[in-house]
């Protein structure tokens, strides 16, 4: 057989499957929503799993019909893609791994192949074995594609969690009336300098801040690209009305910021965040009174 009748002949057996998924598609639906995949995302309603089965079932046999039994980029998987992206993600927050999740739609094999062989020996007789072939074949490129919209799915979680954790760990705090601070803990990457940019921002505006400290106490070193995210900060700041003090400059980074050239005389620097508060307040006109050197008591 060349290679041209080969061709010939699976696309007739791609037609075949087509008819059959198209004919049967309420029977498959019906089964589909009994499986793991559909079952334990759509817990509410059976006749949403049923409506979802058969959606996917609708698209299988558009992409049968083409031919492209085989192309995980064959348009008939575009109106699906979305639908699959919901169910991935929901499997996946339930704790199911990308290959779990295609363990559960090689499930879906079965009783389709059961149902087609059914059908195809009570039309003529014809041999099922080469459009059980080619059924195998689409519903292993409907694996493929979920499990990449299932990875795709995972990385959008990963991705939420992790800005998740930067806004958590860059938190903006009132100190008084007119000073807003934030004390920044660990590497200053430009995801989480971005992040520090607009929590500040939002701060200054909603507080209508005067002073915004950044404290970088925690932070562990400090290179020529941390110093540019701060200058940028601070800049921002300023356009926003803010004086911007940096505090927390230990020694070691204080030698640092020397040796690298960086010119931080622009910016109002204090050894504490202490010092960077006392500085703002005395700024903003508030005397502040130690009792006990003065001899008073507290009230």
């Amino acid at each position: 057989m060349t290679d041209q009748e080969s061709a010939t002949d699976r696309g007739a057996s791609a037609r075949v499957v087509g008819d059959f998924l198209q004919r049967r598609r309420e029977q498959i639906s019906q089964r589909w929503a009994d499986e793991t995949l559909f079952r334990t995302v759509f817990t509410v309603s059976r006749d949403e799993a049923v409506e979802a089965a058969g959606a996917l079932v609708e698209a299988l046999a558009v992409v049968a019909a083409t031919g492209r039994i085989e192309d995980v980029r064959a348009p008939g998987f575009f109106g699906v893609r979305e639908q699959l992206a919901r169910m991935a993600a929901s499997r996946a927050r339930a704790g199911s791994s990308p290959g779990h999740i295609a363990e559960e739609v090689a499930a879906l094999r079965p009783s389709v192949s059961e149902l087609l062989a059914a059908d195809l020996a009570e039309a003529d007789g014809e041999a099922a074995g080469p459009h059980l072939v080619t059924l195998t074949v689409l519903l292993g490129t409907l694996r493929l594609v979920v499990m990449e919209t299932a990875l795709s799915a995972g990385q959008d979680i990963i991705e939420r969690q992790r800005l998740q954790l930067l806004e958590v760990a860059t938190p903006v705090i009132k100190l008084w009336d007119g000073i807003v601070a934030v004390p920044l803990i660990g590497t200053l990457d430009s995801a989480r300098s971005q992040v520090v940019m607009e929590s500040l921002l939002e701060a200054v505006v909603a507080q209508q801040a005067r002073f915004a400290i950044l404290d970088i106490t925690g932070v562990p070193t400090v290179d020529s690209l941390v110093a540019q995210h701060l200058m940028k900060t601070v800049a921002a700041a300023r356009l926003m009305g803010a004086e911007c003090i940096v505090s927390g400059i230990r020694p070691a980074i204080a030698q640092t910021i020397v040796h690298l050239g960086i010119d931080l005389g622009s910016v109002v620097t204090r050894a504490t965040l202490a010092d960077a508060l006392a500085h703002a307040l005395h700024r903003l006109g508030v005397v502040i009174v130690d009792r006990a050197a003065t001899g008073g008591g507290p009230r």
